[in-house]
């Protein structure tokens, strides 16, 4: 399972390092990292058993990695990690850090300390959280997560199209209805307990790596537990570096992620956003020779028609400019996207200007 990078500043990719998280960010190469994604302890400050109704004791989260002495030990911890993790990011680099309310406030405000620029948060609603078996208090139904840039300037991944794709062609939101991590899903140790008492599910993973980076891109996990964010990656062709001091859910990740089959390069590509196609300036079209000076284009609607320009721009009925500034002018409307508004005529037929644009983006792809 594990691979090197060449050179000097080697990442062991699609490995898990034994040690402190803090310790093994700080000897990993500086700005190697596409994105990191965070589930550090919530520092839960449980007092005491919890137990059902029936009297059953619930297996809570006691953790010895949950204990912390106070909030100004947690705090510096987080401040630690951030720092850290901050450095490794590559300048277009973005993190995610999940938590819940007995932590994520003082995260978030740790992170704006740090220098990171807060792009959303996020907040997963599950659909079958465990009830507040005492009653004192609303059942505890989500966890937030926080989206960052490394900075202001980051020019950060967002998979808008294929967000939107996933959601059924509607624009997806930052309420993320998903289920708990449970049954088949759910890893057992060896004598059949949870593996590990907060794993996450596959589906909320799987949801930020389609959105936020791409096949190829190296994920950082400092938290890895039993490694979601590592069996998600090699799904969806990511490269990933695991921390976790723990061996025994060492153990399980490693097994885990064995079993997992890397998608076909065909099934990993996603749908793209359009702002990130190459651009082409419609006066590309005049000099290559695909539209000529004179020639007539015609609105979509049949309304309207305007000729092309020796520079690239369109005339009629005294109005000139742009493809979108003329389609804007005779529409009355503040902007038009010209490339899907006007149309050239071939073999008596209105055929969309945008062909003749998609033409050129095939040949620069390949």
């Amino acid at each position: 399972m594990k691979t090197m990078t060449k050179g000097a500043n080697a990442l062991p990719l699609n490995t898990i390092i034994d040690g402190d998280c803090i310790e093994a960010m700080n000897a990993l190469p500086e700005a190697s990292i596409d994105l990191i994604f965070a589930d550090p302890p919530y520092n839960l400050q449980l007092r005491g058993d919890l137990h059902r109704p029936d009297n059953s004791k619930v297996d809570a989260v006691d953790n010895d990695w949950d204990q912390f002495a106070s909030f100004a030990v947690y705090d510096k911890f987080t401040r630690e990690w951030l720092k850290a993790a901050r450095r490794l990011l590559k300048p277009n680099g973005a993190i995610w850090v999940i938590g819940s309310y007995h932590n994520i406030f003082r995260v978030g405000a740790a992170l704006q300390d740090q220098g990171f620029w807060i792009l959303n948060d996020v907040v997963w609603r599950k659909s079958n959280p465990m009830p507040n078996f005492r009653g004192k208090r609303f059942t505890n139904a989500h966890e937030t997560m926080i989206w960052a840039g490394k900075d202001e300037t980051s020019k950060y991944t967002f998979n808008y199209e294929a967000l939107k794709a996933l959601n059924e062609g509607i624009q997806m939101r930052s309420d993320w209805v998903l289920p708990i991590c449970n049954g088949h899903e759910r890893l057992k140790d060896e004598a059949g307990d949870k593996a590990h008492p907060t794993q996450k599910p596959e589906s909320l993973l799987h949801r930020i790596l389609v959105g936020s980076t791409n096949p190829g891109d190296v994920i950082l996990d400092p938290f890895f537990g039993t490694g979601t964010t590592g069996a998600v990656a090699k799904m969806l062709g990511r490269d990933f570096i695991g921390i976790e001091r723990e061996e025994a859910y060492r153990k399980v990740a490693e097994k885990r992620i064995k079993a997992v089959r890397k998608f076909d390069k065909e099934a990993l590509q996603t749908t793209t956003s359009k702002r990130s196609e190459p651009r082409v300036p419609f006066g590309q079209l005049v000099e290559r020779g695909m539209l000529r000076p004179g020639e007539e284009l015609y609105s979509l609607n049949g309304r309207y028609s305007a000729k092309v320009r020796a520079d690239g721009t369109l005339i009629g009925n005294e109005i000139k400019g742009s493809i979108h500034q003329v389609g804007a002018a005779y529409e009355k409307a503040p902007s038009c996207n010209g490339w899907t508004y006007w149309c050239y005529k071939k073999d008596g037929k209105h055929v969309p200007i945008d062909i003749l644009r998609q033409q050129i983006r095939a040949e620069m792809a390949n």
